[in-house]
């Protein structure tokens, strides 16, 4: 770390250390928490649901509880893996096959001690990523022009094809979906309203809320609804004997390391994220390992320290494409971006040198945040426990209720509770066919970004489209895009991918 970026990482101490930023990140950990651990409940809804929440706050705040959130949940979901084999976050799917095993070994603490640690440490590795990358990509990405760009823009959309579940024609279909509803309204240079059908209030487009509101919170709940009961088994173990054995620390550090190096990588890919990483890590600590004290499945240690590492770094890193280049690089990303074009912040490259509290800041709260997680997960694990016995028919109505109250009040119109319905039914009818609804809200943000760049590109090149292959950068960008739709293509990587996901 050079004198500059010590300079940078106090000011946004400084910014992230006040009373309020503290006390609103603790609120989103302990949030994030309860989220993780309440199976059914991810955090994609609940952001969208808090979202007006945040629109009395100042960005720095309203940036750091959101931030709270998402990491929070990769914690808490954990938790339930370990002690009830209910994954609370699909991230932690991975922890349940080896976490769970330990507990019914009385093994629950050390499980749950290893995810914690592991976490953190991840976490902070994750925010020295940021703070060590963030600044020469923003320094290189104020080099983008419109068509760099645009290009940027088609490989992030083209990527989030290959990372979503499903089949690749259904991923396909749904981004370009999404690009379609970002589109909707009227055309800033024309004047022309667009896909409107003479309806006024799409006349200023879709609003951001009630589409995610919709699309994740009310289906998620409809989806649930119609599951089966989900049997909760006994808790087999006390929390005692908390502290892993020094032979059981021996092997959950160089997985935790692995995890945290992969999940650090995989966290900047668009489309990424903390399920990939934790996934992938699962796979290379199988490849890796040789004569795990417990077989893989059974309750191996690595299991669960490679993954739970692996996600929290990737919860970190996937932060750097949203704050040097402005892409959202998974759905979570692409509400924390939402949420700042509300607050009247473009994301990119200006935000670092234009509002450096923001960015420093934000950064700064990871370590604030990650250190509450720790203090609050170990603790507080027979409270989250206890919340699992609430029943379904209380905890929905709920949740619904804040959905209307959370679109209604964004612009008190009636309407929008209307659009929200029909985007539920939409969502609804989508999961129904298999398509994953998450790539369509990088299609939604992104299309409107899209459109005013290849606009403004064309008129640069006065409609000559050799403007994107001219400029190096563009170039690049497209070749990458190009081997990617290569890699789709490919019956051998679409077999290898399907594996992947059934796996």
């Amino acid at each position: 770390m050079d004198m500059n970026m010590f300079q940078n990482l106090l000011t946004g101490f400084v910014a992230a250390g006040t009373l309020q930023n503290v006390g609103f990140a603790m609120i989103g950990c302990l949030v994030g928490t309860l989220i993780g651990v309440l199976p059914g409940i991810g955090p994609i809804p609940t952001l969208a649901m808090l979202l007006p929440i945040t629109f009395g706050l100042d960005p720095l705040t309203s940036l750091i509880m959101m931030a709270g959130i998402y990491y929070g949940a990769q914690y808490g979901g954990s938790t339930t893996s370990i002690l009830v084999n209910m994954p609370g976050e699909s991230s932690s799917v991975v922890t349940c096959i080896d976490g769970y095993q330990m507990a019914r070994r009385g093994r629950a603490g050390a499980a749950l001690a290893v995810a914690a640690l592991g976490s953190f440490f991840a976490g902070c590795v994750g925010t020295v990523f940021i703070a060590g990358f963030g600044p020469p990509l923003a320094s290189f990405a104020q080099k983008f022009n419109s068509p760099d760009y645009f290009s940027l823009m088609v490989l992030g959309l083209v990527t989030a094809v290959i990372l979503a579940q499903g089949s690749v024609l259904k991923a396909i279909t749904v981004i370009l979906i999404g690009l379609l509803f970002g589109l909707v309204g009227t055309d800033v240079n024309s004047g022309a309203t667009r896909y409107t059908f003479g309806i006024s209030t799409l006349w200023d487009g879709i609003d951001f809320l009630p589409l995610v509101i919709g699309m994740f919170g009310l289906v998620e709940i409809i989806r649930n609804l119609e599951g089966d009961t989900i049997e909760r088994e006994p808790i087999p173990t006390k929390m005692k004997d908390l502290w892993p054995t020094r032979a059981e620390f021996k092997e959950a550090i160089p997985a935790a390391l692995r995890g945290t190096a992969l999940g650090s990588l995989l966290g900047i890919l668009p489309g990424g994220g903390a399920v990939l990483a934790s996934f992938a890590a699962y796979t290379v600590e199988k490849k890796v390992v040789r004569n795990p004290t417990f077989a893989f499945g059974k309750g191996a240690i690595q299991g669960v320290a490679g993954p739970e590492a692996a996600n929290n770094s990737a919860a970190q890193t996937s932060f750097i494409p949203l704050l040097t280049l402005g892409l959202p690089s998974n759905p979570i990303m692409a509400i924390m971006m939402g949420a700042m074009m509300i607050q009247g912040i473009q994301p990119g490259s200006a935000v670092m040198t234009s509002n450096p509290e923001l960015f420093w800041g934000l950064v700064a709260s990871m370590w604030i945040g990650n250190l509450m997680l720790v203090i609050i997960n170990l603790p507080l694990i027979g409270m989250w426990v206890k919340l699992l016995q609430v029943p379904y028919s209380l905890l929905y109505p709920a949740i619904i209720m804040f959905c209307c109250i959370g679109v209604y009040s964004s612009n008190s119109e009636p309407s929008q509770l209307l659009l929200m319905v029909i985007f539920a039914a939409f969502g609804y009818i989508l999961m129904r066919f298999g398509c994953e609804p998450a790539p369509m809200v990088l299609g939604f943000i992104l299309g409107p970004l899209m459109e005013e760049n290849l606009r403004r590109s064309m008129v640069l090149s006065r409609g000559d489209p050799m403007i994107f292959l001219q400029r190096p950068i563009s170039a690049t960008l497209l070749a990458l895009t190009a081997c990617v739709v290569a890699l789709i293509v490919l019956p051998s990587f679409r077999a290898t991918r399907e594996e992947a996901f059934k796996e």
